[in-house]
C-alpha cells in the first residue's frame, strides 16, 4: 500500500544554461534574482522492495572522462551561485564571473538576422542545408576584414558555431596520439578537451596537473609570456592572446619567438584570437601578422565577445594552405573532412548576422560595444588599484586579473560572494598558475559594475 508524503520542493538549477542565460540581476529594471517559488506537493511513494536490482549494460565508460576533475569550471561556479541564492534569497547578485556578454546586440545586426529569418518563410527566400564551411560571402568578408593584410583567402576560412566548438573539432582532428602544451593559466577548454581525447595521463593531485601536458607558466614576473627555453617539444601548442584569464596580449617580438619555437620543433600552433578586437596598442591582432606563421599556425576566433553573439553562436577557424603534416598532406583538407562529417554548418540566420557585423555600420557598432566593456574594465582596475592590489590585464582585454598573495583563489571567491554577493572567477580554475588570483569580468551593465566596485571597496577598504 502506498504511503502519502507531504513535501516542499524548491527547484534550483545548477546547469550552465541557468548561469549563462537566466537569473541575472539587471539593475536598470530593478529585478532581483530569486530562487524558485515553493509549493506543497502530494506524492505517492511505493513501498521499498526488499530486493533492489540495477540493470547495467556491458559498455565500459570512456576512461578519459573519468580523468576529469570535479565539474567544468563555469557550471561549478553556477552551482555555488545557486547555493548562495538559496542561502540569501533577498540578495542582489551581481555576476562578474563568466565571460558572458550583457549588452543588447546592435540593431543593425539583429535587423539583418530578422530579415533573413523572415525570408525563410517565403518560397524564394527559403534555404536548407548550406555549405559546411560557411556561406561564401561571409567567408570572403571575414578574409577581407581580418586577414587582408596577411594574404589569407576565403577558402582558408571555416565558419563555425563558435571558437569553443572548433577547439574540440581541432582535438578530434589531432587525435589521441599527440602531445600538447598550454599556457598556465589558460581557458580550461584546451586542457579538458585534451583529456577527453585521451592525449593526457592521469591528474596529478600534488601538482594540480595532468601528465603528458606541458604547462607553460605565465606570471607577472615573465610578463605573462612563457620561458620557451624551459618548454619541452610538443606536437600542439595552444596559445591565447589577449589571454583568458590574465588579459595579457603578447607583443610582436614575443609572438615572433613563439612562431620560431613552433618551427624549430615542428609543432602546430593553435592561436585563439577571440579577444583581438580589444587590443588598443601595437600588439598583433592575428598570429598571421608574424612572418612564417602560415606554415605552423591555425587561428580560432569568434563574434561572441564583439557582437554579443554568445547565444547566437558564430565563429571561424583559419587554416592556411601552407600548413602541412609531416607527410606533406594539407591540414586544412583533413579539417574540412572533420567539418563535413560532424557539422552541418552554422545557422543561416546567424551567418546573416555575421555578414552584418562586417558591414561598415555593423563593424562600428561592434567597436562601440567593445568600447563600452573596456570602460567597465577601467572602472574595475581603478577600484582594485585604489585598494592597493596588484592588478593585471584590462588594457587589451575585458578581464581584470587581481592578485591576492598567499590566499586560495576559491577562498577569495567564496569571501567575495558571501560578503558582497558578487560572482567572480577563481584563478586556480584556469590552471595551477592561477592560484592566488581572481578574474573579474567587465561583461556587465554599467550600473552593476559600479555597484560591484562599491561593494569591493566596502569589503577591502
Amino acid at each position: 500500500m502506498a504511503a502519502i508524503q507531504q513535501s516542499l520542493s524548491t527547484s534550483i538549477s545548477s546547469s550552465a544554461s541557468t548561469f549563462l542565460g537566466q537569473n541575472k540581476l539587471r539593475f536598470r529594471n530593478q529585478n532581483v534574482s530569486m530562487p524558485g517559488k515553493t509549493s506543497g506537493i502530494v506524492r505517492c511513494v511505493a513501498t521499498p522492495s526488499t530486493e533492489k536490482t540495477s540493470y547495467k549494460t556491458q559498455v565500459s565508460r570512456n576512461e578519459n572522462l573519468a580523468k576529469l576533475q570535479a565539474g567544468y569550471l563555469f557550471p561549478e561556479i553556477a552551482r555555488r551561485r545557486s547555493a548562495h541564492m538559496l542561502k540569501h534569497p533577498d540578495a542582489q547578485i551581481i555576476s562578474l564571473g563568466i565571460g558572458d556578454t550583457t549588452e543588447p546586440i546592435p540593431e543593425v545586426i539583429t535587423s539583418a538576422m530578422a530579415k533573413r529569418a523572415h525570408e525563410l518563410s517565403t518560397l524564394n527566400g527559403y534555404s536548407g542545408y548550406g555549405a559546411e564551411q560557411g556561406e561564401k560571402q561571409l567567408r570572403a568578408s571575414i578574409a577581407s576584414t581580418y586577414y587582408a593584410n596577411v594574404g589569407l583567402e576565403e577558402n582558408e576560412i571555416f565558419v563555425s558555431d563558435g571558437a569553443k566548438s572548433d577547439i574540440s573539432r581541432l582535438q578530434v582532428l589531432f587525435g589521441s596520439n599527440v602531445s600538447m602544451a598550454v599556457q598556465d593559466p589558460s581557458y580550461p577548454a584546451y586542457v579538458d578537451s585534451s583529456v577527453i581525447m585521451g592525449q593526457t595521463g592521469q591528474f596529478q593531485k600534488d601538482v594540480e596537473k595532468y601528465g603528458n601536458i606541458a604547462y607553460m607558466r605565465c606570471t607577472p614576473e615573465n610578463g605573462f609570456f612563457p620561458d620557451l627555453s624551459s618548454v619541452p617539444r610538443t606536437d600542439i601548442i595552444f596559445f591565447c592572446s589577449p589571454n583568458n584569464p590574465t588579459g595579457s596580449a603578447a607583443s610582436r617580438e614575443q609572438l615572433t619567438k613563439l612562431v620560431q619555437f613552433a618551427k624549430d620543433n615542428g609543432s602546430i600552433l593553435v592561436y585563439d584570437s577571440a579577444y583581438a578586437m580589444y587590443i588598443c596598442d601595437d600588439s598583433p591582432k592575428s598570429i598571421f601578422e608574424i612572418p612564417g606563421a602560415k606554415e605552423v599556425a591555425i587561428e580560432v576566433s569568434s563574434f561572441s565577445k564583439y557582437a554579443g553573439f554568445t547565444g547566437v553562436r558564430l565563429g571561424w577557424t583559419a587554416i592556411p594552405k601552407a600548413l602541412l603534416y609531416s607527410d606533406g598532406f594539407p591540414v586544412a583538407k583533413d579539417f574540412n573532412r572533420i567539418v563535413c562529417t560532424s557539422f552541418n554548418g552554422a545557422s543561416n540566420i546567424a551567418q546573416a548576422g555575421g555578414l552584418a557585423c562586417l558591414s561598415p555600420d555593423g563593424f562600428k557598432a561592434m567597436m562601440d560595444v567593445v568600447g563600452y566593456y573596456k570602460e567597465n574594465t577601467q572602472i574595475i582596475m581603478d577600484t582594485f588599484n585604489s585598494l592597493g592590489y596588484k592588478v593585471y590585464g584590462g588594457k587589451n582585454a575585458p578581464y581584470v586579473w587581481v592578485h591576492f598573495p598567499g590566499r586560495s583563489s576559491w577562498e577569495v571567491f567564496s569571501e567575495i560572494l558571501e560578503k558582497t554577493h558578487v560572482v567572480t572567477t577563481p584563478g586556480s580554475g584556469f590552471g595551477p598558475g592561477g592560484e592566488g588570483f581572481v578574474r573579474v569580468s567587465a561583461f556587465g551593465h554599467r550600473e552593476n559594475v559600479i555597484e560591484a566596485c562599491r561593494r569591493f571597496k566596502e569589503l577591502y577598504k
